[in-house]
C-alpha cells in the first residue's frame, strides 16, 4: 500500500476497468488503459495505480478510480494527456502524495493548480495555459465537480463518492464497504443485489423491499442508478 494510502482501506476496492467506467458513466474503460501506462520511453504514468496489472486485466483503486474522474474531467476539456502526465508525476513529487488527484484541501488546490500553471509552462500546452491564465472560472468549476459528491477523511484522501445525486442520491461507493461496490446509503446493501432481485421478482419493487427490509423507494433508487445512461 502507498503512503498517501494509510487513512483509507484501498484493499476493499477493486474495480476492473470495465467496473470503473461504469462508475464513472463511460461506454468503456479502454482509453483508461493510457492513463495507467508509463511512455515507451519510460516516462511515468499519469496515475500510478495501486494495484499492478496481472496477466489481460487492469484492476483499480477506490483512489485510482478517483484520480481517473479528475483526469475524465481535464480530457473533457481537451487538455492533453501529455500535459496531465507532467503535471501528475510534478504533483506526486512536490506534494508527497502518489494520489494527487484524489486529494482534496485548501492548500491542495492551490498547490495543484500552481502545478498545473507550471506544466502548461514546461510543455507549451497553450490550451491548459488558456485555462489556467484565462479561463480560471473554468479551472475553478473543474476543481468543484471533481470535489462534489465526494467525502474526504482529515488527510484530504477521498473516502466517499456519490456518483449520480441527481438521480441516486442515497447510493455511495466506499472502498469501506461491500468492497468498494455501489451501495445504498446506512445500509450498505449493494444496489446490483437489489436490481438482480428486482428482476428476478418481475420487477416487483414491493417485494424486493420486503426481502431485504428496506423502503421501496430505496429499491426504486438502486434501479434507477443501474439502469442510467452512460455518456
Amino acid at each position: 500500500m502507498r503512503p498517501d494510502a494509510q487513512n483509507v482501506d484501498v484493499s476493499g476496492g477493486f474495480y476492473t476497468l470495465t467496473e470503473a467506467a461504469r462508475l464513472l458513466g463511460m461506454e468503456s474503460g479502454r482509453r483508461v488503459v493510457n492513463w495507467l501506462e508509463p511512455t515507451r520511453s519510460g516516462g511515468a504514468p499519469v496515475i500510478e495505480r495501486d494495484y499492478q496489472r496481472v496477466g489481460p486485466v487492469h484492476e483499480v483503486s477506490f483512489l485510482d478510480l478517483i484520480e481517473i474522474r479528475f483526469v475524465e474531467h481535464f480530457r473533457r476539456t481537451k487538455i492533453s494527456l501529455q500535459s496531465l502526465r507532467v503535471a501528475a508525476e510534478t504533483a506526486r513529487a512536490e506534494l508527497g502524495v502518489s494520489h494527487p488527484f484524489a486529494t482534496c484541501t485548501a492548500k491542495f488546490q492551490t498547490d495543484r493548480k500552481q502545478i498545473f500553471l507550471e506544466t502548461a509552462e514546461e510543455t507549451g500546452d497553450l490550451r491548459l495555459l488558456n485555462l489556467m491564465t484565462k479561463q480560471v472560472e473554468m479551472y475553478d468549476i473543474i476543481e468543484s465537480i471533481f470535489a462534489r459528491d465526494l467525502e474526504f477523511t482529515v488527510a484530504g484522501l477521498a473516502k466517499k463518492w456519490v456518483p449520480v445525486p441527481n438521480i441516486a442520491p442515497n447510493v455511495m461507493v466506499s472502498p469501506l464497504h461491500a468492497f468498494g461496490r455501489p451501495v445504498i446509503s446506512d445500509r450498505f446493501i449493494p444496489t446490483r443485489t437489489l436490481f438482480e432481485f428486482w428482476i428476478a421478482n418481475e420487477r416487483q419493487s414491493a417485494e424486493v423491499a420486503d426481502w431485504f427490509d428496506v423502503d421501496e423507494s430505496e429499491v426504486d433508487e438502486a434501479i434507477r442508478f443501474e439502469l442510467r445512461p452512460l455518456h
